[in-house]
């Protein structure tokens, strides 16, 4: 895909066409162009804001997919925003140039979006205004990224969710600062819950009735201490490393 981004228009008539095919840019995984890019022996520095937006462009509307990886900010977010309203996924780590307006600003545009993935440091967002705003959220995924720390007891985040997002079916709440309240808050708005992702959400405590209530309600339960092998961050907790005073 990075050849028929960068190479293939400049090829032939024929292979300039394809690429400019609206069809072919329907989801878009930045690493996946960045494999390609690091292949590429002719390689030149390539802006990856700039190829970001090069594939909105190229899609006319029709993208339904992104993850941006690391590679995000507002500015990009509502570049593709403002083209992109049939998006149904979107995904990508919230770092400096990001933020929680940012976002919000963002997925007020995009009311088809089904699935979310934000892989986040310690920042507040704003879930009640993205439910919301994207009623047919069926997938919400929050990772947050600074491992090595515990996460204080809180269940904004869990009642935001289950206030706003009724029709979730799959929920991962990597290293949340839940307790046993916000859980059940959530069970108890969220009826469609099938997939429910609580590993490193250390404030739980996944016993007796409500370890019941889960293993009846939850098809696919991913459990405290379950392996994080799959992540995409380091989430393994140090217990002698806390951001939050005691």
């Amino acid at each position: 895909m990075f050849e028929i981004l960068v190479n293939a228009q400049k090829v032939c008539k024929s292979w300039h066409r394809v690429s400019k095919d609206p069809s072919i840019w329907r989801k878009f995984d930045i690493q996946i162009y960045k494999q390609g890019y690091k292949l590429n022996k002719n390689r030149q520095d390539y802006h990856w804001d700039s190829l970001c937006r090069h594939v909105v462009d190229r899609s006319q509307g029709g993208l339904l997919e992104i993850n941006l990886r690391n590679y995000c900010s507002d500015s990009l977010l509502s570049y593709i925003a403002d083209r992109s309203s049939n998006l149904r996924s979107l995904a990508f780590k919230m770092y400096y140039r990001v933020t929680n307006e940012g976002l919000v600003n963002a997925v007020t545009k995009l009311p088809l979006l089904e699935e979310l993935e934000v892989s986040y440091p310690m920042i507040k967002l704003n879930l009640k205004a993205i439910g919301h705003s994207c009623p047919k959220l069926k997938t919400l995924k929050l990772i947050f990224s600074c491992f090595k720390t515990r996460r204080r007891r809180e269940n904004c985040a869990a009642i935001e969710i289950a206030e706003s997002m009724p029709e979730l079916r799959h929920l991962q709440l990597l290293g949340n600062g839940l307790t046993n309240t916000g859980l059940n808050a959530i069970l108890d708005c969220c009826s469609h819950l099938e997939h429910l992702d609580l590993r490193r959400c250390l404030n739980i405590n996944l016993v007796g009735d409500l370890d019941e209530r889960c293993s009846e309600m939850i098809k696919v339960l991913r459990r405290l201490d379950d392996s994080t092998d799959d992540c995409p961050f380091n989430v393994d907790i140090d217990s002698d490393v806390s951001f939050f005073p005691s």
